[in-house]
C-alpha cells in the first residue's frame, strides 16, 4: 500500500498549492502562503516516515493487499479514504475531500527528479490559450468552439530525461552549381558536380525526451522548447496542487529518440553551414551521437481534453512558457470549397497566360 503526504496549510489545515505567480504555496482556504524552503522543511520528517512505512509493508507479504502490479492503493491521510492509482502517480488529489497530496513513497532511488521547472501558469492561462487557438483557423467547424465540451483541465509534472552530449559527424555531400547562358535561340544550362567533406563536433545541452507511456510523443515534442534557465533542484513542495508522473520509460529507450534529434540536427546545422551551392546532397554520412550526462526532470504541461461529435481532442500546453498545441477538427464542406475557389483561381490565371500566349 503506497503512502500519502497531504501539503495543508499551518495555519488552517487547508489544502496547500503552488502558484508560479509567487512561487510560493498558497491555502485555498485562508489565502495564508509560504516559501517552498518553509514546507520543505516542516514536511520532510513526514516523507521519511512515509518512505519507512512503504518500504516496511513492501517487506511483509501479510500488507500487501492490492495484487494488480500496476495499481498502488492508500489511504487519505485527511479523510481516511482508501483510493487507488497507477503505479506511476506521484502527485493527485483526493476526489472526496480535495486535499492535495504527494505519493511520498514513491520518491527513492532513481524514482527521485534532480531537477523541476514549477508551473508559471495558472488552469485559466490554459483555458484562455485553448479559446485563442481556435480563432483564425478558417477550416474550423463554426460550432466547435460553442458546442465542445471540456472534458478535463489537469496541470501535469511529466517525467523527461534531459540528455547532454555532442555529435561527431564526418559527411560527404554531392554540390551541384549551375550556369546559365541565354542565346537568341536558345537557354543552356550548364551543371558541375563537386564533392564537398565536412567533419566536425556538435555539442548539445538537455536534449529533453519524455519519459511516460501515458503522454503522446509527438505532443510532448511539440510543446518544447523550455526555458531551462528556470530548472531548480527538485523537492516535492513544488507538485501540491498538480498531478504529477513517476517515469515508467528508461533511459535506454528514450536514448534512442535523442541521438536521432541530435544527429539529424547536427547534419542540418553542417549542411547549412556550406554556402555556394545550388544543392547539397548527403551521400555519405558518419554521424554518432556520444552521451555525457543525462538529468532526470519534472516539466510543467497543462493536458487539456475536449469532446465534440462523441469524439475527444487533446491539447497541451507547455505551463512555463504558454506554448498551445493540439489537432483541431476540420470542416469538409469548408475545405471542398476553399478547395474548389483556388482551383477556379489558379484555372482563370492559367487561361489568361495561354491567352496572351497564343
Amino acid at each position: 500500500m503506497a503512502i500519502a503526504t497531504n501539503y495543508q496549510c499551518p495555519a488552517c489545515g487547508g489544502p496547500l498549492h503552488f502558484v508560479g505567480a509567487s512561487n510560493k504555496l498558497e491555502c485555498d482556504y485562508c489565502g495564508s502562503s509560504y516559501e517552498v524552503e518553509q514546507i520543505d522543511r516542516q514536511y520532510a520528517q513526514k516523507n521519511e516516515k512515509a518512505v519507512e512505512k512503504d518500504e516496511a509493508k513492501t517487506s511483509d507479504p501479510t500488507q500487501q493487499e492490492f495484487q494488480d502490479p500496476n495499481l498502488r492503493e492508500y489511504n487519505c491521510p485527511s479523510c481516511g479514504a482508501r483510493l487507488v492509482c497507477d503505479e506511476t502517480t506521484a502527485a493527485t488529489s483526493c476526489p472526496y475531500c480535495g486535499n492535495n497530496q504527494v505519493i511520498a513513497s514513491g520518491f527513492k532511488g532513481a524514482k527521485m527528479p534532480d531537477k523541476i521547472i514549477p508551473f508559471k501558469l495558472e488552469k485559466q492561462a490554459a483555458i484562455n490559450a485553448l479559446k485563442e487557438h481556435y480563432k483564425g483557423k478558417k477550416l474550423l467547424p463554426s460550432v466547435f468552439s460553442a458546442q465542445n465540451h471540456m472534458e478535463e483541465i489537469k496541470g501535469v509534472y511529466v517525467p523527461f530525461w534531459l540528455f547532454d552530449g555532442h555529435v561527431d559527424a564526418d559527411i560527404t555531400f554531392e554540390g551541384t552549381k549551375q550556369r546559365i547562358e541565354t542565346t537568341s535561340t536558345e537557354r543552356i544550362i550548364t551543371t558541375s558536380y563537386y564533392d564537398v567533406k565536412r567533419n566536425g563536433t556538435v555539442k548539445f545541452e538537455k536534449i529533453s525526451v519524455d519519459a511516460s507511456q501515458k503522454m503522446d510523443d509527438a505532443l510532448m515534442d511539440s510543446v518544447e522548447p523550455f526555458d531551462y534557465a528556470d530548472l531548480r533542484d527538485f523537492t516535492p513542495s513544488y507538485l501540491p496542487g498538480f498531478f504529477a508522473e513517476f517515469y515508467d520509460v528508461s533511459t535506454e529507450d528514450c536514448l534512442k529518440r535523442a541521438k536521432n534529434r541530435a544527429e539529424n540536427t547536427a547534419v542540418s546545422q553542417i549542411e547549412s553551414s556550406i554556402g555556394g551551392y545550388h544543392s547539397l546532397t548527403a551521400t555519405k554520412k558518419d554521424v554518432k551521437f556520444v552521451q555525457e550526462k543525462v538529468t532526470h526532470a519534472f516539466l510543467p504541461v497543462w493536458v487539456l481534453s475536449t469532446k465534440w461529435n462523441g469524439k475527444n481532442y487533446i491539447f497541451a500546453m507547455n505551463g512555463q512558457t504558454g506554448k498551445m498545441v493540439g489537432d483541431l477538427p476540420l470542416d469538409k464542406g469548408k475545405f471542398w470549397r476553399t478547395f474548389a475557389v483556388i482551383t477556379a483561381c489558379v484555372a482563370a490565371v492559367v487561361t489568361s497566360i495561354l491567352y496572351f500566349i497564343f
